[in-house]
């Protein structure tokens, strides 16, 4: 058998792989420690230690002598909150509003920066500006942008014949609109960049393809350039939802989750609960049923996608 093994690796071509020697394994073990005591110390444990704290009452003030054990009331108590659904129904109209639009927008632009246009190139890097920027650079231009008074866009609508223009982020109306609107502008840009990656590396011999078929504009878009961008449709609509789900740091900037709660979203009514009345493990119980919802969201967004694209 041996020997029959070895007159067909010959044959073939292939030799068995040289196994890793200890020093090689302790210099892998080197590259990967950075990341994996980073993964460590900031994510798991800290996912690890917001389980046990959702099953206690502790008010952090009372140090860790004053942690009790409350068994499911605080998930009782929170999914028996008209609160947290008032919070929860403003999260989803805010991601749901935001992600689709967003993506949208992106598709759009990188439609147009794909073609031969003067200038593109800088017109890449300007869209996508705005996602290196921190969030306080963004909600102090649109502070200025947004003023009801005195604001450019009010201004506007002003001299166009608007004679009383919304009060943007002070308005209970407007305010979680106006967060909606700065989340699109501020990550356009980025899924622009992303989706005009995608198109550039298509192959050209499917259009050409199509072309030869009679198929024009609308039908090489839908039979062959949606198709093949719907793995990046389907890692953009997961990360985005994630990531505007868990959006605060505008809205702790900008609205504080005001004017009254009209802004307050899980993600901040989990703030407020923890760090504002020092209820920990109440705000650990929302994260966790923030993050349950999330992942169903997430597992009906990937097996929708299943099978969709032009690749799979």
């Amino acid at each position: 058998m041996t020997a029959t093994t070895s007159a067909v690796r010959a044959l073939s071509g292939t030799r068995r792989r040289p196994q890793p020697t200890g020093r090689a394994n302790r210099s892998a073990w080197l590259f990967i420690a950075p990341n994996l005591i980073g993964f460590l110390c900031f994510t798991l444990v800290p996912l690890l230690a917001a389980i046990a704290i959702a099953f206690t009452n502790w008010n952090v003030v009372s140090g860790l002598d004053g942690i009790s054990f409350a068994g499911l009331s605080n998930f009782t108590q929170a999914l028996g909150s008209g609160a947290l659904w008032s919070a929860a129904a403003r999260t989803v109209f805010y991601a749901g509003t935001a992600v689709p639009l967003t993506m949208l927008g992106g598709l759009g632009l990188a439609l147009l920066l794909n073609r031969d246009i003067p200038g593109r190139t800088v017109l890449r890097v300007l869209f996508f500006l705005p996602h290196v920027v921190t969030s306080v650079a963004i909600g102090l231009v649109w502070l200025l942008l947004l003023n009801p008074d005195s604001g450019l866009v009010n201004s506007g609508l002003r001299a166009v014949g608007v004679g009383s223009p919304p009060d943007w982020l002070i308005s209970q109306t407007w305010g979680l609109p106006s967060l909606v609107l700065i989340a699109i502008w501020s990550a356009v840009g980025y899924n622009a960049v992303l989706y005009l990656s995608a198109l550039q590396g298509m192959p050209v011999d499917l259009y050409e393809a199509a072309a030869l078929d009679g198929a024009g504009a609308f039908r090489k878009f839908t039979t062959v350039t949606w198709p093949a961008l719907m793995p990046t449709t389907t890692f953009l609509a997961i990360t985005m939802t994630i990531g505007q789900s868990q959006g605060f740091g505008l809205i702790a900037f900008l609205t504080q989750g005001g004017p009254g709660d009209s802004t307050t979203t899980l993600s901040y009514y989990m703030y407020q609960q923890g760090f504002q009345f020092y209820r920990f493990g109440y705000a650990a119980a929302i994260g966790m049923i923030s993050f349950v919802g999330v992942l169903v969201l997430t597992a009906f967004l990937w097996r929708f996608q299943k099978g969709r694209g032009l690749y799979t």
